[in-house]
């Protein structure tokens, strides 16, 4: 399965919705992505991995390394992994507990929370 990243904005958030498999081969193109976002300026972004499918180490050094790009420029960073994600859960919620790195993220169950300041993240 290919990956497809679709770059939109939201109440002054970056949103990047990805979907497909994030893998050695595919993750790169969303490094790249959050890369681009940070070098038009943007240091508030919104990673939709809801309808990422799979995701292997090479995903998750991506998402470590976009929330250490995050930190250092203090930006902030907010990700998309509702309980009931892709088919039957988030298979990236389940991995990064898996890894002990989920309570790393600030985790919304959908767009319209990410980008509200008023909305409280969900427990990890």
């Amino acid at each position: 399965m290919t990956l497809q990243v679709a770059v939109d904005e939201q109440d002054g958030w970056a949103v990047l919705r990805v979907s497909g498999e994030m893998d050695l081969v595919t993750s790169p193109v969303v490094r790249q992505r959050v890369h681009d976002a940070v070098a038009d300026g943007r240091h508030s972004l919104v990673l939709d991995l809801s309808d990422v499918l799979f995701c292997d180490s090479s995903g998750v050094g991506v998402l470590i390394a976009t929330r250490r790009l995050f930190r250092s420029c203090q930006g902030r960073l907010r990700l998309i992994l509702p309980a009931k994600g892709a088919e039957d859960g988030s298979h990236v919620n389940r991995v990064l507990a898996a890894l002990g790195v989920r309570r790393l993220f600030e985790v919304f169950p959908d767009v319209a929370a990410a980008v509200d300041d008023e909305a409280v993240p969900l427990s990890a």
